[in-house]
């Protein structure tokens, strides 16, 4: 029976877990918390991911290590680089193989469909951060994979849509959203993103390379509109925040600070090309009503 390590316990690292367990196959989950889906084939270890030792001797005979895990988010230029030197650490010391969940802040504004191949350009401390985390990873000589995800969304997704735009449009109130709400989006739903992990963890020529997860490409006015058709909820209200709501936002809370380096430029589309995922891996994006079927 194969076995696998995963680090971290949201939403992705759950639905990784389980679609490996459904097959057949034994996982270690591993978060500070201990947290995980219950299954079992599934076991549920509390460590820190940054206690070397401990996460080596938690690897050993694995056949991949997958890691999804990320510090609070306005701490990622500080720790990240701490995480990942503990990952890579123990896969060096194991022998197994990576895969990482990666994201596109370290492409940086691009014009255009981002596609894998692209320079990771990003000048900004959290794109900069998540960029060499994967150079340093790709330089090390290890065997080891990318998956890059959009914005998620779908069932305990957590992100911008899911936070601000889901919860309101469900209970009929206004939405306040940091992006332009009528511009093309990219969106990846987390079943998608956990199959893609699976599909380049078992396969050989995915390593050394990044991919991009499937993605749904909508504004988000309109992915709000679909998940109030589909829920019976009112027509949704939303609004686009200024600079001035984000700064004053940002006194309660680091968070709102942080997102000034990610909007995406000024009209310009956020637009993902996966189709090297869906030609190669055989992963494709699920339909969105479903995603959204799923959530609600």
């Amino acid at each position: 029976m194969k076995f696998h390590v995963i680090v971290g316990r949201g939403a992705a690292a759950s639905k990784t877990a389980l679609l490996l367990a459904e097959d057949g196959e034994r996982v270690r989950m591993i978060s500070r918390t201990g947290g995980g889906p219950e299954h079992p084939l599934i076991e549920k270890v509390a460590a820190d991911a940054t206690d070397t030792d401990r996460l080596t001797q938690l690897t050993e005979g694995a056949t991949t290590l997958f890691t999804t895990a990320a510090p609070p988010y306005h701490t990622w230029p500080e720790q990240f680089p701490i995480i990942s030197a503990s990952l890579l650490t123990a896969v060096r010391r194991t022998g197994v193989a990576y895969v990482m969940l990666g994201n596109l802040y370290a492409y940086g504004p691009v014009d255009g469909p981002i596609r894998p191949d692209f320079p990771l350009a990003a000048t900004g401390p959290k794109g900069r951060a998540r960029a060499l985390v994967w150079e340093e990873a790709a330089a090390s000589g290890v065997k080891v994979t990318e998956v890059r995800a959009g914005q998620f969304y779908g069932a305990g997704a957590f992100s911008v849509f899911s936070l601000m735009v889901q919860r309101q449009v469900l209970d009929g109130r206004l939405a306040l959203v940091p992006q332009e709400l009528d511009l093309p989006h990219s969106y990846s739903a987390i079943g998608d993103t956990a199959r893609t992990l699976v599909a380049a963890g078992r396969d050989e020529q995915a390593y050394g390379r990044a991919w991009h997860a499937p993605t749904s490409t909508l504004s988000v006015r309109e992915l709000a509109g679909r998940l109030a058709e589909l829920a019976g909820a009112p027509k949704p209200r939303m609004e686009e925040m200024t600079e001035r709501d984000l700064v004053l936002l940002a006194f309660t809370e680091p968070f709102w600070a942080e997102l000034h380096e990610v909007l995406t430029k000024p009209g310009h589309p956020f637009v993902v090309d996966y189709s090297e995922t869906e030609k190669i891996l055989g992963v494709g994006a699920t339909p969105v009503d479903d995603v959204l079927q799923e959530m609600i």
